[in-house]
């Protein structure tokens, strides 16, 4: 296939890149309106008992638990004419909105649920509201009535203040918000990423590949994924994904490639035989790493979330795209171009302005990368021991995680959302982010009395402020009022509001959680719980439910793929514990920055929690791109091992030549890929925030301590047996094991002692090894 593919860019490369240009143009136009398909939910398990809770709430009682809620503030205070007639226009005018269900405010509600939305200062009052059409429909109805809203309100009681929040307008928020942070993640990320890739690949016009085959790959990527929105729902933060990851790859394999293409050259092949061995052998090796990534990032679909299987889908998209491309496109260019490949080099201009010539090729035992692997080597086990050891000591912050849902305070403190969520939870006595709601689906032939009952049973658990329910509200099991608008009746089903005391996400609410689950229920009636935080006791249980089988998945198909790959029982554990290992720093960076508050959570507001989809999440894309560097290296030692002698001297040499020719790609494509992904950092949603910090560091410690350090000094002190598989099993890689056939590999002469004895590049060693 790779043969073919090099045979069609050296007999019509104009042919190909025109067509390629078609492509993207259309793609380009299909994809351009895809933030309107996308929602900024997906948090929750749609099967877990909250939603089904949730989802009878809005069939049954109109209610939704998506809220728009406005804070009217006025300096006479709530009660004053101003604040009064701005409240109860807010609320008429929400009345008179089809999508909004629910509708209570301070000025409106009965006794005593109006003293609830009132502020402990008496200066501000709550409008509450619910907003029809989930998660997809609800963010844009919720920012249009609020724009209507604060427009009438301002213009006609200018002394009042007004600021809308509540979930609806934090969906609305983080929508508008991620649409401007991947334009200025791009805006961040291609200059830098152009300048580097200058320097790295010696010339524009090749600095310029990459970034076109990223192009490729991103648009295509957001095309796929608007018509996956189309049959089912996609989150907006896989745009993220989409373009750090396109571009972050599009660098990996193009830079791969004109670097093997490069090496073929100066060991004196022609061009068309350069470029079909540098498709034999790292086209091969692209095509190994972009199925690992892809088949890592497949394991998300396993979760119930779409928040998780939309970056499923968008990293499986963009991983075969950039594969792909970086396959198509740039033989194609390579061919083109020819000679000018190399023109336009900035170092060479540089150099000359300084009066130097051109340096003379380097032996290969005289690169630093070739001496740093032997240094490494002369001193495996210590070097290995105390490498592992700093992974593992900065991984330990990781054990004190604490598990939250995302709020308002993902947005930043400029959000209106964000400020209106401070001020309820300083300022007001009732959180309605803090309430539990129970339903009971089947309450026909329940009388009144034992719901009364239940209620009043519940309003004794500890840190329970109150308990509405149909036939009225009741603390410490003591009935207080008439029936209000947080509970209900209808249909054969009820529902009832408890009100918390108990931080969110706290202890204390877990225990309450527990407790008010523990109740003895109305005539025994079957009742769900939905509420913050039982939707996030829900959320945590369906990823640790599941992370067992995910790991188990993604271990299983790595490990078979790095034994196609090397035929090696021991190279697929290693790769396994060293990608675990390299993963270890980000996780207890994560913790330390974000859940601890440590160095200003990078300008985040820390709430002592973790979102629970981010550790999966980052793992899952992590692992995937640390497979990527894993199959680089190993790719290009195994060449040097099948063509050696295959003694234990053999196998130190082989490593240290493949460290000497991928170093300096593994490093470049490490440095520009971390510029990819930090630039998330500049993202205003601290979770996404959160998650370039995350995978950056993962990516530096797996391209420099684990690949240029652990690496070696595993290799060393294991010998001949990192290439053991027992005999069986050596029989089967050679029948099974994916490679190009071609008459003789033919590795080239770099220097003094490379010239091993030339071996088909699947051939395995023999089962005594």
């Amino acid at each position: 296939m790779l043969h073919r593919i090099a045979g069609l860019a050296i007999a019509a490369p104009r042919r190909v890149l025109a067509v390629t240009a078609l492509l993207m143009i259309l793609a380009g136009l299909f994809a351009l309106p895809v933030t309107k398909s996308l929602s900024a939910g997906g948090f929750q398990d749609p099967a877990a008992e909250s939603a089904r809770a949730a989802q009878l709430l809005t069939d049954k009682f109109g209610r939704s638990d998506i809220q728009l809620i406005f804070v009217v503030t006025a300096p006479d205070g709530v009660q004053g004419r101003a604040a009064r007639a701005a409240g109860t226009e807010i609320a008429q005018l929400l009345d008179n909105e089809p999508h909004a269900t629910a509708v209570i405010s301070a000025w409106t509600a009965p006794s005593p649920a109006a003293g609830n939305l009132v502020s402990l200062d008496a200066k501000s009052g709550l409008v509450v509201a619910g907003i029809a059409g989930g998660e997809q429909l609800a963010p844009a109805r919720a920012q249009a009535i609020t724009d209507a809203v604060t427009e009438s309100v301002q213009r006609r009681h200018p002394d009042v203040t007004v600021q809308a929040g509540g979930s609806a307008m934090v969906f609305a928020q983080i929508n508008s918000q991620t649409g401007r942070d991947v334009l200025l993640m791009e805006a961040i990320a291609i200059p830098i990423s152009f300048v580097v890739l200058v320097w790295v690949f010696g010339g524009l016009l090749a600095a310029a590949l990459p970034v076109m085959v990223g192009g490729l790959a991103i648009v295509g990527s957001l095309a796929i994924l608007r018509l996956i929105a189309s049959v089912t729902d996609v989150s907006i933060f896989a745009l993220n994904l989409a373009t750090a990851l396109g571009l972050a790859l599009a660098i990996d394999y193009t830079l791969l490639i004109v670097s093997r293409y490069r090496d073929e050259m100066a060991a004196g092949a022609h061009r068309e035989q350069a470029l079909v061995q540098t498709m034999l052998t790292a086209g091969r090796t692209v095509v190994f790493s972009a199925t690992t990534v892809a088949l890592s990032l497949a394991a998300m679909v396993l979760f119930p979330m779409y928040f998780l299987k939309s970056f499923a889908y968008a990293g499986i998209a963009t991983v075969a795209l950039c594969a792909v491309a970086a396959l198509v496109v740039t033989p194609a260019v390579i061919v083109l171009l020819g000679a000018r490949l190399d023109t336009w080099d900035v170092r060479r201009g540089i150099r000359r302005l300084r009066g130097r010539g051109e340096p003379a090729p380097i032996p290969v035992r005289q690169r630093f990368w070739y001496r740093w692997t032997v240094s490494v080597m002369r001193r495996a086990l210590p070097v290995g021991l105390a490498g592992s050891a700093v992974l593992i000591v900065a991984g330990l912050p990781f054990l004190g995680i604490t598990w939250g849902f995302p709020d308002d305070r993902v947005l930043p403190q400029s959000a209106s959302a964000h400020q209106v969520g401070d001020r309820i939870r300083e300022g007001f006595t009732d959180d309605s982010a803090t309430a539990v709601t129970i339903v009971i689906p089947d309450a026909a032939g329940v009388a009144p009395l034992e719901i009364e009952q239940y209620a009043a049973r519940l309003s004794t658990v500890v840190d329970v402020g109150a308990v509405s329910a149909p036939t009225g509200s009741f603390v410490d099991g003591t009935k207080i009022g008439a029936p209000v608008a947080a509970a209900g009746n209808a249909d054969g089903s009820a529902f009832l509001t408890v009100t918390s005391e108990a931080p969110l996400f706290s202890a204390a609410s877990e225990a309450q959680l527990d407790r008010l689950h523990e109740v003895a229920t109305p005539g025994g009636r079957l009742v769900e719980f939905t509420g913050m935080a039982q939707v996030n006791r829900d959320s945590v249980a369906a990823i640790t439910s599941r992370v067992p089988v995910v790991l188990a998945v993604i271990a299983l198909v790595t490990f078979a793929l790095l034994f196609l790959l090397t035929g090696s029982l021991l190279l697929p554990f290693k790769a396994l514990v060293m990608n675990v290992l390299s993963l270890t720093a980000a996780f207890g960076a994560l913790v330390w920055i974000f859940q601890e508050g440590h160095l200003g959570a990078f300008g985040t507001t820390p709430t002592g929690t973790l979102v629970a989809t981010m550790p999966i999440l980052l793992f899952c894309i992590a692992f995937g791109l640390s497979m990527d560097y894993e199959v680089f290296l190993i790719a290009r030692i195994r060449e040097y091992w099948l063509a050696s002698g295959r003694t234990l001297a053999d196998n130190h040499e082989s490593v240290a030549l493949g460290l000497a020719h991928t170093g300096r790609v593994i490093t470049a494509a490490a440095l520009v890929m971390s510029i990819s992904f930090a630039a998330l950092i500049a993202s205003q949603v601290s979770f996404m925030r959160m998650f370039g910090v995350g995978l950056t560091l993962a990516i530096l410690v797996d391209a420099t301590l684990v690949r240029l350090v652990l690496v070696p000094a595993f290799m060393r002190v294991m010998g001949r047996w990192n290439w053991w598989a027992p005999e069986p099993l050596a029989r089967l890689h050679r029948r099974i094991a994916i490679s190009e056939l071609v008459p003789r590999a033919k590795v080239a002469a770099h220097g003094p002692g490379e010239n091993f004895p030339a071996r088909q590049p699947n051939q395995s060693p023999p089962g005594a090894e």
